[in-house]
């Protein structure tokens, strides 16, 4: 083989390994997408909730087709496509738009597109307002930062979680899974409390509430200036207090609670107004 003939033969075979390696490349940028457990993020690191207990918190919260489910910092998408598949609306909020994009495309792979979206977006400007139920798995430290906003929710709006609690605010129900779940196996669940706290009026006196999250203490007074106190909790709209052995239990409306009253073998209607 003459030079000529050599240098159009290592041309061509330049050309044919410079080819191959485009293919190459070209078919890694085509890979789909997959997400390391532990990967950094913009707030905390990608670690996905186990099939199970993604199940076990749905059932929690008791998610139907009427609900509209959040997810904040959704990662793959498994809390709001799980929402999805039992009907409810469900928007997943993250801000690795690789997982958005990978999250659309498992969406859409499980038949539920139509009611399962994902936006990049930032999980403390996200708006919640017409959420009612989050679904979560996030740090205590995360959530800290977003209670306010939790609190502004409808009351009787669910939030329920992986593992990690919100300080301060004692959970209204918590399961730990035995089987089937090899690691962050707790789901913890707050109803959103009505707001009372302050004074109500009675007919017998005057009430004045403390509220800390769902939990109520506080004061009756009544007409003749006696003082008792009352302990109680809400859970939603539902309030339920004690003064004196008597038990209180109604519905919070606005400005107006109405409900009943027992104490003994007696039972009677009562009514406050806030003032």
């Amino acid at each position: 083989m003459n030079r000529l003939h050599r240098n159009i033969a290592a041309v061509i075979t330049g050309l044919f390994i410079c080819a191959s390696a485009a293919s190459g490349f070209a078919q890694k940028a085509q890979d789909p997408y997959k997400p390391t457990v532990g990967q950094p993020g913009k707030d905390a690191v990608w670690v996905p909730t186990d099939a199970t207990l993604v199940e076990k918190m749905l059932d929690m919260a008791k998610v139907t087709p009427k609900d509209f489910v959040m997810d904040l910092g959704s990662g793959d998408g498994r809390n709001v496509i799980a929402a999805a598949k039992r009907g409810a609306r469900a928007l997943g909020v993250e801000y690795n738009n690789d997982l958005v994009q990978l999250s659309n495309r498992l969406a859409a792979e499980a038949g539920v597109a139509d009611k399962a979206k994902f936006v990049q977006g930032d999980m403390y400007a996200a708006d919640i307002s017409q959420a009612t139920v989050l679904a979560l798995f996030l740090l205590t430290e995360n959530m800290d930062r977003m209670v306010p906003k939790f609190l502004a929710m409808k009351p009787g709006s669910r939030i329920v979680v992986n593992t990690f609690g919100i300080t301060g605010w004692t959970p209204d129900e918590t399961e730990r899974l035995e089987t089937n779940c090899t690691n962050w196996c707790t789901s913890q669940l707050w109803i959103v409390p009505a707001k009372v706290e302050g004074a109500w009026q009675l007919p017998d006196g005057e009430v004045t509430f403390k509220q800390d999250f769902q939990m109520l203490s506080g004061t009756l007074t009544r007409k003749d200036g006696s003082k008792a106190s009352l302990e109680g909790r809400l859970r939603g709209e539902q309030i339920r207090f004690t003064i004196d052995g008597a038990e209180y239990e109604g519905r919070v409306n606005g400005s107006a609670i109405d409900g009943t009253v027992s104490k003994g073998a007696s039972k009677s209607a009562w009514k406050a107004t806030r003032k």
